[in-house]
Order: C-alpha cells, then sequence, then structure tokens
C-alpha cells in the first residue's frame, strides 16, 4: 500500500514537471529561440507556447526592445596630435533574434568595440576644431558604419549620440584665453562703435545748434537793421517837416534885418554855455544892434503895413518823404525873392559886427539863417492856389 502511494506521488510530480516544461509563457517584446537536442529549432513568439518537454529547450530569450548603451569616455588622437576623450551613445534594436544568437557572441561588446575604431578613425582626419564643431557629421558617419557591420548580427542602429568631447585641460585653458580675448575685442568693438555714434551724434547736435545760432543772428541782425533803416527814414521825415515848417515860418514872416538881429541876441547865451568858456567878451557893436531892434520894434521895416487882401501861405504839398523829391520849377521867383532878402539882412549884420569874436558869433548865427533859408522845400502850384484850410490861415 505504502509502495502504491509512492508511486502515485512519483507521477503526480512527473506529471506536473512535464506540464511545466511543456506550456512556455513568452513575455511581450521578447523571443525564446528553442533547441531540440542543441540545434535550433524554432522561435517562440510572445504568449503562450507548448514545446515538448526534456526534449525542446529554450536556450535564449532576446529582448526586442530598442536598447540604449553608453560607452565610457575612449581616447581619441586628432589631425594635429591632442589627445581628446569622446564618450558615446547608441541606441539600437535587434530585429532577428536568430542572427543575434548565433552569428555573434556577445553582440554588445561588438558594437562597443566597433564604435571605438570607428570614432578613432573618424576623429583622426580632424582637427580639434572640426572636431568640436561637426558632431553631426560624426554622428552621421558612426550611425553608417556601425548599422552597414551590425545588418547581419541582426541589430539595427537607430541613432548614435557624442555625449561629451574632452579636449586636455592646457588646451581647455588655452581655448578659455582665446574666448574671453574674443569677448573682449568685441566688447571694444561695440564700445567704439558706441563712441563713434555718440561723438557723430554730438558733433550732428552741435552742427544744427550752430545753424540755428546763425539764422537767429542773421535774422536779428536784419531785424536790427529794418528797424535802425526805418527810424532813419522816420527821423529824416521829422527833420524834413520841421525844416518845411521853419521855412513856412520864414516865408510867411518875411524876414529882414532886423529878425537877424534878433537870432543874434539870442544865439549870445548860447556862446556863453559850457565850462571852459571862462571869459565872454562882449563885442562893441552890440549897442547898434540893441539900437537897431529898437528902432525896428517901433515900426518894422520891410514888412507891409497894409496887406491888399488875404496873405495866402506857400502850398507845401505833402508832409511825406517822397514830396521832397519833386520838382523845383514853380518856385524860382519866390526863392530867389527871399534869398535877396536873407543875403541883405546878412550884409548889413556883418557891416555891424567887426570885431574877431563878435564877427564868428555873428557868422554861426547868419549859417544857421542862412541854412534855414537854403533848405530844400517842397514845390508850390504856380500859381499859388488860396489857402483852403483854415488851420494854414495865418
Amino acid at each position: 500500500m505504502e509502495v502504491l502511494l509512492g508511486l502515485l506521488v512519483l507521477v503526480i510530480l512527473f506529471t506536473v514537471v512535464a506540464l511545466a516544461r511543456t506550456v512556455r509563457i513568452i513575455p511581450q517584446a521578447r523571443a525564446g529561440v528553442v533547441e531540440r537536442f542543441g540545434k535550433y529549432k524554432e522561435t517562440l513568439n510572445p504568449g503562450l507556447n507548448i514545446v515538448v518537454p526534456f526534449v525542446d529547450k529554450i536556450r535564449y530569450l532576446i529582448d526586442l526592445r530598442e536598447q540604449v548603451v553608453s560607452f565610457p569616455p575612449q581616447p581619441v588622437i586628432t589631425e594635429d596630435n591632442l589627445v581628446v576623450s569622446i564618450d558615446t551613445v547608441i541606441y539600437f534594436q535587434v530585429n532577428d533574434p536568430v542572427a543575434a544568437t548565433y552569428e555573434i557572441a556577445n553582440y554588445i561588446q561588438a558594437v562597443e568595440q566597433l564604435t571605438m575604431t570607428t570614432l578613432r578613425n573618424i576623429v583622426g582626419g580632424m582637427d580639434l576644431e572640426e572636431t568640436l564643431t561637426s558632431r553631426e557629421s560624426i554622428n552621421s558617419g558612426l550611425r553608417g558604419v556601425l548599422d552597414e557591420a551590425t545588418g547581419k548580427w541582426g541589430i539595427r542602429v537607430n541613432r548614435v549620440e557624442i555625449k561629451g568631447i574632452d579636449p586636455p585641460p592646457s588646451i581647455k585653458d588655452s581655448m578659455e584665453k582665446q574666448m574671453r580675448a574674443d569677448r573682449d575685442k568685441r566688447a571694444l568693438i561695440l564700445t567704439a562703435e558706441g563712441q563713434r555714434q555718440s561723438a557723430i551724434l554730438t558733433a550732428e547736435g552741435q552742427k544744427q545748434s550752430a545753424i540755428l545760432s546763425a539764422e537767429g543772428n542773421r535774422e536779428s541782425q536784419i531785424l536790427q537793421a529794418q528797424g535802425e533803416r526805418e527810424s532813419a527814414i522816420l527821423r529824416a521825415q521829422g527833420e524834413g517837416q520841421a525844416i518845411q515848417t521853419v521855412f513856412q515860418a520864414i516865408h510867411d514872416g518875411q524876414p529882414d534885418q532886423s529878425l537877424l538881429a534878433y537870432q543874434y541876441l539870442q544865439m549870445m547865451p548860447k556862446i556863453a554855455e559850457g565850462d571852459a568858456n571862462k571869459v565872454w567878451i562882449v563885442p562893441s557893436e552890440i549897442g547898434r544892434a540893441l539900437e537897431g531892434l529898437g528902432s525896428t520894434m517901433s515900426q518894422l521895416q520891410g514888412i507891409p503895413t497894409e496887406v491888399d487882401g488875404p496873405r495866402v501861405r506857400v502850398d507845401m504839398g505833402e508832409t511825406g518823404a517822397p514830396s521832397l523829391a519833386k520838382s523845383t520849377a514853380d518856385t524860382d521867383s519866390t526863392l530867389s525873392r527871399a534869398h535877396a532878402d536873407v543875403e541883405a539882412a546878412i550884409a548889413e549884420a556883418e557891416g555891424a559886427a567887426q570885431g574877431a569874436k563878435g564877427r564868428s558869433r555873428l557868422e554861426s548865427a547868419i549859417a544857421e539863417a542862412g541854412q534855414v533859408a537854403e533848405a530844400p522845400e517842397a514845390p508850390p502850384a504856380a500859381p499859388p492856389p488860396p489857402f483852403e484850410s483854415g488851420d494854414n490861415t495865418q
């Protein structure tokens, strides 16, 4: 009885072991390589699979996912004999489990060695500057060589990346100095350009300021000149009107020697004016002048006592500056008569003044009276029309 129980237990155990060896479950993205008596039989797909127990054996379980392998830094000599350390990363995927199992013993190690040799071959034809700036070309070259070499191994290289390129410390120091010098040069260039632009803008501002100042000065001088011209014109017009008024008064008064004697007496106080005139000598002819003046005050000679009809003033025309430039052809007779009276008065006054100082003083008075009498006058109409305005009637 005990023997039968023992045999039953052995049968149950054998059945369980047989079932365990018969039913095999392959995970997703895996592939099982089955051998029968040491020879490749088939490849099991993911899921539930049944094999012959104790005859078929799953030799390898291959991972079909894309794998990433990072290789340690490798020393590589460049074309200019500089040693740089380059570490790479390989992205590959097994697309043929049988070839990956039977064509290569260790495909990861094979990919690593192939990457190192290919990298030395590619970088050996480049200098340091090109190596540091040509990562994309190095990656492309590595991927092409690895994909071609690993195709028969059932492996497809998807991507090759260079993690880092480390030059020697001395080269790093030199490169840092060079970069610092380049930055300093660019900073100096930018500073110089800024100073140049600032100087240009400053010069343009000064130029505009000088131009505006010159224009302002020019306009100021023009306005000042115009003001002075208008002032001179107005002053000349005023003097012309004053001369016309004096001439009109002389013409209306019909002057004679008595008027000149009176003017002589009025000029004597002016001769004594001034701090330098300490001594004033009265000429002996002053008494005779005063006697002549007294006689004329009782009965003025040369002035008509009876006037036939109303006295007519000389028509002075317009008082503006253009009237001074009109023709005087119609007033020759009137001017000649006035000049003759003035010359007679001057001759009589000169006979009365014999002293040197009295003569000089009298000559100044006579010159003043003569200038007044000889001042330019506006031509009246010929014959003079009767005075129409009540303001001009004497």
